[in-house]
């Protein structure tokens, strides 16, 4: 018979994390960012750096006898071997200065517990032999990604915790006067009323076709890369790699799309444009332009995205053109598409700009105005967004007369914001770049 294999742990290491603490009043602010109790391998381990991190969060000094009556006050001081054993603890080691070093040893080893339990998981899905392997296959990726980004992972979390960092995030909105809490997109008004584009959301972007929903995507995204230095991801299921590049370069360097795509540039036009291809390399944009992709596939690319450059923003363009797995009914399977979406939102805890058709119903009333119940193909969509903004042109509406000084102006209708107000901010649409730009504030009244 094989020989019986033990988990992965270190006790020194951990006696040593545990008899840090007790000889140094500043260690365990050290080491309560990196361990949690599920870290210890050891059972009384565990349960003696829980009674620590109590301690600490009541501000109670952390020493052997505040930790022993701790112990004896939830009826586990004998459990863990008794005073003896928590007086013990104090002489493990000399001093507390490779503390951070133990815990990390630690956390290793609790790393790689974990990756064999998620190990024999996938070996139990394997054997199930379950008809629907690609489900089997995101499940299996979900557990090794679940590993690899345990930092990352939630647990129940206690209320005073989450107060705590909640006053710690308002007082630094506060001392940064007024600066914005999630991503900023460029465009002045538009941030004013989201507050940014926040982590773990899902933001819904609609319009009827050539109403320029993609370049609003493509500026955002661009303004993130360039100007917050941060990394974008883009699926676009419509649009080809080249067809997006050249929309990049045309709003960067500020030439016009159908003068760069007939090659009718002037001398004038290449210094901009070298000079945006030299800003637009060092961005990191990432593109994926595969024609087809259902949702499993995206949310495996995006996964494996963040865990090799890292991901702050994710762009799908357009959502109808996605797949999902439920293909017997379509309005099922938008429904699964948007949930998932939302769901890569919050496992990565990134905005991400979902791309949306409009039914034509939009285009069958008096003034063409989108509304909520436009959403093509599912009501899920607004139930899984927490925003969902329109595009409206007064220009592109064929049931209304535009006056030339209006023909440029595009109304975005924030039509929902879970966590704050809706509206409509005015932005400048400009034809021959396909870009929109910010309005003065006498656009916005």
């Amino acid at each position: 018979m094989p020989k019986e294999m033990i988990p992965p742990h270190n006790e020194d290491a951990e006696t040593s994390v545990l008899g840090g603490i007790l000889i140094d009043k500043d260690a365990i602010l050290k080491v309560a960012g990196i361990l949690i109790r599920e870290d210890f391998y050891n059972d009384r381990h565990a349960i003696i750096y829980e009674a620590m991190l109590y301690l600490f969060e009541r501000r109670d000094p952390v020493d052997i006898v505040h930790l022993a009556n701790r112990l004896h006050e939830t009826g586990e001081l004998e459990r863990v071997g008794g005073r003896g054993f928590v007086a013990e603890l104090s002489n493990t080691v000399p001093t507390a200065s490779n503390i951070a070093e133990y815990a990390k040893i630690v956390k290793r080893k609790s790393t790689l517990r974990k990756l064999i339990r998620a190990g024999q998981n996938i070996l139990n899905l394997g054997f199930n032999e379950a008809d629907d392997v690609e489900n089997t296959l995101d499940v299996a990726e979900q557990e090794l990604f679940s590993v690899s980004q345990e930092m990352l992972r939630k647990n129940f979390i206690p209320m005073s915790h989450i107060l705590q960092e909640a006053f710690e995030r308002i007082d630094e909105l506060h001392r940064q006067d007024g600066k914005l809490r999630g991503l900023t997109t460029g465009f002045t008004d538009l941030d004013s009323q989201l507050a940014g584009l926040q982590k773990s959301n899902l933001i819904i972007l609609a319009a009827r076709p050539s109403v320029g929903k993609t370049s609003l995507a493509l500026d955002i995204a661009r303004h993130i890369a360039v100007n917050c230095k941060q990394k974008v991801g883009v699926f676009s299921l419509e649009m080809s790699k080249e067809e997006l590049t050249d929309r990049f370069l045309c709003a960067q360097a500020s030439v016009g799309l159908w003068k760069m795509r007939t090659g009718r540039l002037s001398e004038s036009d290449f210094p901009g444009i070298g000079t945006a291809m030299g800003i637009l390399s060092e961005a990191n944009i990432f593109i994926d332009d595969s024609p087809t992709a259902n949702i499993m596939e995206i949310r495996t690319k995006a996964r494996r995205l963040a865990l090799e450059k890292g991901l702050d923003f994710l762009v799908v363009d357009y959502l109808q053109l996605m797949e999902g797995r439920s293909q017997e009914n379509r309005v099922q399977e938008v429904s699964e598409i948007s949930r998932a979406l939302k769901s890569i939102a919050r496992e990565l805890e990134i905005p991400v700009l979902a791309l949306s058709q409009l039914s034509r119903a939009v285009e069958s009333r008096t003034i063409a105005v989108p509304k909520l119940a436009d959403l093509r193909e599912s009501g899920s969509i607004e139930q899984d967004a927490d925003v969902v903004m329109f595009i409206y042109r007064k220009s592109m509406d064929k049931s209304r007369d535009c006056p030339p000084e209006e023909r440029s102006i595009a109304e975005i209708h924030i039509a929902k914001h879970r966590n704050g107000p809706t509206g409509i901010i005015k932005l400048f649409f400009d034809e021959d770049r396909v870009t929109f730009r910010n309005l003065d504030k006498s656009h916005n009244q």
